[in-house]
């Protein structure tokens, strides 16, 4: 069965006017049912994660800033959202939500996080709407518990995963690769294993073409037992932060290219679902919707 992990808390109050577009965590699911894509029993709500997990990940002195509520200002706008208990607790729900996930996908192939993909968080530092880093927390969960020797993460975010590199620059086990705009955030890259920038306005050949020869060479390379898959949806054309020109055609094809890699090498792979901000609520939603329907078509 397909395994999805979804909390209400994922939908965290903001600001009137913020930019971020809290209400598709409410909407995702709630049109996958609609749709008849998935029923109530493929939705999971995740605990918050234990201590240890983070910290296994992020330096103590960061985490019990975001814990006791008194990381500094400066960083809190680093963030993007106002510190407060609610906000710590959906990261944590978040982060055990993927490692669920990447328990459940080794059970059946595949798992979704509604929320996470947030790859920004660094082993030290959050910023652009990233407090913890749920895919990190969860490869070194498998590494850790001896249930994954060598991973893989694919990140297909319009930003690059810096958070995600910076964590495991040195770290053999874990290969990073990530696609992303070229001039786009964040303006000081880390280095990941594996970096294509792409130019502004991309579409979806050169895209495709790209990532098609990377996944060819990064599972021969690293020859993963785990894949994580960041499948941001602001690579779209229509996207306010994005600057590449991809078709919701194109996003899609690039989830097939993705799992059909991961078939092919029978190799489990866990989805959080990462950025997109484009001006119409409902585009992001299909676009979000798009990635689940490709995976339970090829998967199930």
């Amino acid at each position: 069965m397909l395994k999805i992990a979804y909390h209400p808390i994922y939908a965290h109050p903001l600001p009137e006017g913020h930019r971020f577009p809290m209400l598709k965590y409410e909407l995702i699911p709630a049109q996958l049912l609609h749709e008849g894509t998935i029923q109530q029993e493929n939705l999971f709500a995740p605990e918050p994660t234990k201590e240890e997990n983070i910290l296994t990940t992020h330096d103590k002195a960061y985490w019990l800033q975001l814990k006791n509520l008194t990381l500094p200002a400066k960083e809190q706008r680093r963030i993007g959202f106002p510190l407060n208990a609610q906000l710590v607790e959906r990261e944590i729900r978040i982060a055990q939500g993927t490692i669920d996930g990447a328990l459940y996908a080794q059970q059946n192939g595949v798992a979704f996080n509604v929320a996470g993909g947030t790859h920004h968080a660094g082993s030290n530092w959050g910023e652009g709407f990233c407090l913890l880093n749920d895919q990190a927390i969860a490869a070194n969960y498998l590494l850790t518990n001896n249930l994954g020797k060598r991973i893989l993460v694919i990140d297909l975010d319009v930003h690059q995963g810096n958070g995600t590199a910076e964590i495991f620059q040195n770290d053999q086990r874990v290969f990073t690769f990530s696609m992303h705009g070229a001039k786009n955030f964040p303006f000081r890259k880390e280095q990941s294993d594996l970096d294509i920038p792409l130019d502004d306005g991309t579409t979806d050949e050169n895209f495709l073409t790209k990532l098609k020869e990377a996944l060819v060479y990064v599972f021969k390379k690293h020859q993963p037992d785990f894949v994580f898959y960041l499948a941001g949806v602001d690579v779209l054309a229509t996207d306010n932060l994005g600057k590449l020109a991809l078709t919701k055609g194109g996003c899609k094809q690039r989830d097939v290219l993705v799992f059909e890699a991961c078939l092919q090498h029978q190799v489990p792979v866990q989805v959080s679902m990462g950025g997109g901000y484009s001006p119409s609520i409902r585009t992001i939603v299909d676009a979000h919707c798009t990635t689940f329907r490709v995976a339970r078509d090829l998967f199930y």
